[in-house]
């Protein structure tokens, strides 16, 4: 319904009332307006002017006080105020005849935009102190630091019985932490779980949960009690007056704000927190190398980080795994900020040795890492065919340990299996470290010596107080103990004054006169029963009184010296680290940061590269083309294009450096599998798609390169007749754009490049036959020598050559034969056909092949006939 206006002619009272009942219909209509509402109407037209800017007005017109908050307008309107976005309150207190029971209201103008602001930063001020960040000095948020004193207070030890966890929540809810049962309960669980800190700090009897993410059980059916680790490093001493103690929430009784930590809890199990703005993100630590770091920093103050690192090397993560390098540690303990990589830790193993079919056993998976959706992924990739090589995989982990089971299939390469495992799913993690934490009422970002010094300090100001209160303590007692010595050595006196007086107090008062005691050494001898004035006792009252004054005297010489404070600190962590500490879990691998490149996941294989003439490169897999007898034909390379022929055909593996000399004396580098595998039928893919080749160059050599060995060569022989020897060295970076291999004269071109090493005989042989190291006679005049091979280094089990070679002629058929078919001959022999070209036709291309890798199909007869 739209309201209308009232006219004119209405009474400024019934305008009043009307604006009323209107500003009720926008009040419903428009809950989201802005806060505003006019205070007067003296007239219809000054209505209509208030109704446009009028947002809300309470709905009940009553004489009883009220606070109109009214936005005042921009500046030329009548109201009078603060400028734009102000905020004017307004108490009005008076009676229906217009008078006033306080004598008149109040204003407080304040800005809009600073009122959010501030309200804003309290809410968020309150989240960071009292919620999401912990404390640097005991390394506990409230709701850790609450569960913690609570069960303190119901004397839940370690060598107690275990107790409820629902009794230890309902009774920090009732007396700390004023929050939901859920979120105390879920903080105990999280300090009883081994998985998630390194050193739990509760001893947890039930279903705690599991690190399948599994939820614990409900709080009635789970049991707890304090770890004796906790009662040592958090709780001993904590009724010394080591901290100061607050008001809880309804202030009928006091909580500690803080616990007497003997170490740095907040290195020792971490913390993770996302507060307004802010979030915390602190790895744990062994305790044995956080105590050597603590000690190392207090007896050099001046310590560099990389001299802490040697006590402390890096985090400690309470599930193992594998921390990959130290740079994202480094750059973590420098700036508070940083990256560690975890792998989880695996082995390899043979599960059958007569087909040789191996598994990849998972044992450790990184911090935080959900091991049943681990396993989960893993199924999902093999089954989307996103990873390769894997038959099964299964989950054999027990209450002994975890053991998750990748079996692989036949002929898999494990570390080529492990490393796409790495790249595609959480095995490799990184944890994001972002220590900040809350340090004098504010939170800050510190790096890992900042973060120890200022545990020093703390526990520095704990010791002295301990030592205050003992002193203290020590003193009275001490004063007391003088006292009953004056009274047993003055035995009758003090008989005979009791015996006279009618009253206690007034016995008191002979006794203070007579021997010249205090009230409170008067009241002690008062106190002392028969039985303590035999000989026996007064000499325990001696001792006593000696051992105080000694107690006083190392008391009052600790608190002289600081030195002799860090000396107790350094003292009372050892101890610690004696009883608790354990081994390393998280090993440190000195490696990079464990990033994973493509060569990581791509098997070395053996392969084929043809390139042609107009610069087309494929590669094939080896079992392209199947062996063949001697004599027979072959088999196509595949279509060339017009006018193209194959210029080289080479053996290399995926991950060779394969060198591409141009017939401008350039040399390009890419790895081999850098070049798309492909059918022998395909075309290949033009060099100017993988090379940064000019136009009108032309590719004249391929070499591929397993290793970059100081002992090798690579001789460059050009058109014109000049030789050049180059170490391979030279070679092993080459930037994308390629380096000059070696300068030309003009009209020169690079024709030929070989790689060869000192010992090797270099033949220069013309397409005439003709060699200008021994002579070529065993060839006829219209033969060319196409290629040179050195054979015989690798022989099967009867003594004869296993390696095999292949032959490409310039129409693009590949012929494979093997080495032991043709035989040994005399010098003047012709020699035998290796293949039958067409008419015309010529060897473009000899390659010899290693046939240690057997043919798949020829594995699969040898398995049929086997």
């Amino acid at each position: 319904m739209k309201p209308t206006f009232p006219p004119s002619s209405y009474p400024s009272t019934m305008a009043f009332s009307s604006g009323i009942r209107f500003s009720t219909l926008l009040l419903r209509h428009r809950p989201y307006s802005l806060l505003t509402a006019p205070t007067r109407f003296s007239s219809s037209s000054r209505l209509r002017h208030s109704l446009s800017d009028l947002r809300f007005l309470s709905t009940a017109a009553s004489s009883s006080s009220k606070s109109v908050v009214k936005a005042a307008r921009r500046s030329g309107d009548d109201d009078d105020g603060g400028g734009n976005g102000s905020v004017w309150v307004k108490g009005r207190v008076g009676n229906d005849d217009g008078g006033d029971r306080d004598g008149g209201g109040r204003i407080v103008p304040f800005e809009l935009h600073k009122e959010a602001t501030e309200a804003y930063m309290s809410y968020a001020m309150s989240v960071l102190l009292g919620r999401a960040l912990p404390d640097v000095r005991d390394g506990l948020k409230p709701v850790h630091r609450r569960i913690l004193f609570a069960m303190h207070e119901l004397g839940l030890s370690s060598r107690k019985p275990f107790k409820k966890c629902a009794r230890v929540v309902g009774e920090v809810l009732g007396k700390f932490h004023p929050h939901g049962d859920s979120a105390v309960y879920d903080s105990l669980v999280r300090m009883a779980q081994d998985f998630s800190l390194r050193c739990p700090l509760i001893n947890g009897h039930g279903n705690f949960g599991s690190i399948d993410a599994d939820p614990a059980a409900a709080m009635r059916y789970t049991e707890c009690r304090l770890e004796a680790l906790t009662e040592a490093m958090l709780l001993a001493d904590l009724e010394q007056d080591t901290v100061d103690f607050v008001p809880n929430f309804d202030n009928s009784q006091k909580e500690p704000s803080l616990l007497p930590a003997r170490l740095p809890t907040l290195l020792l199990n971490g913390a993770s927190g996302i507060a307004v703005g802010m979030a915390t993100n602190i790895p744990p630590h062994n305790l044995g190398e956080l105590v050597d770091v603590l000690c190392a920093l207090i007896h050099n103050p001046e310590a560099t980080l990389q001299e802490l690192l040697e006590y402390m090397p890096g985090p400690d993560f309470p599930t193992g795994g594998l921390i990959m390098g130290n740079i994202g540690i480094l750059e973590a303990y420098r700036s508070g900020r940083g990256r560690v990589t975890v792998r989880g830790k695996t082995d390899v193993e043979l599960l059958d040795s007569k087909t040789k079919r191996t598994a990849i056993i998972i044992k450790e998976v990184p911090y935080q890492t959900n091991k049943s959706a681990l396993v989960e992924k893993i199924a999902e990739l093999v089954e989307n065919k996103s990873l390769d090589g894997i038959s099964d995989i299964r989950d054999e982990s027990d209450r002994s340990g975890m053991r998750i089971v990748i079996e692989l299939k036949r002929g898999s390469d494990p570390s080529i299996v492990l490393n796409n495992l790495y790249r595609l799913t959480s095995l490799q993690s990184g944890f994001s470290c972002n220590m900040v934490g809350i340090l004098d009422g504010q939170p800050k970002l510190m790096g890992l010596k900042e973060l120890l010094q200022a545990f020093l300090d703390f526990r520095c100001s704990v010791v002295e107080r301990r030592a205050r209160f003992k002193l203290s303590q020590a003193q009275e007692r001490r004063h007391i103990v003088e006292g009953i010595v004056v009274g047993l050595d003055n035995l009758d006196g003090v008989i005979r004054i009791i015996r006279e007086a009618s009253s206690n107090a007034i016995a008191s008062v002979g006794l203070r006169n007579e021997f010249n005691l205090s009230e409170k050494q008067a009241e002690a001898i008062l106190d002392i029963s028969l039985r303590r004035l035999t000989l026996l006792e007064g000499k325990k009252f001696v001792d006593e009184s000696k051992s105080l004054m000694e107690q006083i005297s190392k008391l009052e010489e600790l608190l002289s010296s600081k030195r002799h404070i860090l000396q107790v600190i350094e003292q009372e962590a050892i101890e610690l680290k004696n009883k608790f500490s354990s081994p390393r879990r998280s090993m440190l691998e000195d490696t990079d940061s464990g990033q994973l490149e493509d060569i990581d996941v791509i098997p070395n294989e053996e392969m084929l590269l043809v390139l042609s003439e107009k610069g087309y490169v494929k590669r094939m897999k080896p079992n392209t083309f199947n062996l063949q007898n001697r004599g027979t034909i072959g088999k196509s390379i595949g279509k060339l294009r017009v006018n193209d022929a194959t210029s080289e055909f080479i053996v290399c593996r995926a991950h060779d450096h394969i060198l591409y000399f141009s017939d401008k004396g350039i040399v390009y580098s890419a790895r081999a599998y850098k070049i798309p595998e492909c059918t022998r039928t395909a075309a290949g893919t033009p060099l100017v798609q993988i090379l940064s080749i000019s136009d009108g160059e032309r590719i004249t050599s391929v070499i591929p390169v397993s290793e970059f060995s100081g002992d090798q060569f690579l001789l460059m022989l050009t058109m014109n007749g000049y030789v050049k020897k180059v170490s391979l060295n030279s070679f092993s970076s080459i930037r994308s754009t390629g380096i000059i291999a070696i300068q030309l004269v003009p009209g020169d071109e690079l024709k030929w490049v070989r790689c060869c090493t000192n010992d090797n005989l270099v033949a220069m042989a013309s397409q005439n036959g003709l060699v200008n190291l021994c002579s070529c006679e065993n060839f006829s005049a219209e033969d060319r020598l196409a290629a040179v091979f050195v054979v015989g280094f690798s022989l099967s089990d009867d003594g004869e050559s296993d390696e095999q070679v292949v032959l490409v002629s310039q129409s693009g058929t590949v012929n494979r034969i093997k080495v032991r078919d043709v035989s040994i001959q005399s010098r003047y022999a012709r020699g035998v056909i290796l293949m039958r070209l067409d008419h015309a036709g010529k060897i473009q291309s000899a390659s010899l092949i290693s046939a240690t890798e057997a043919e798949p199909e020829e594995e699969a007869q040898a398995a049929a006939v086997l």
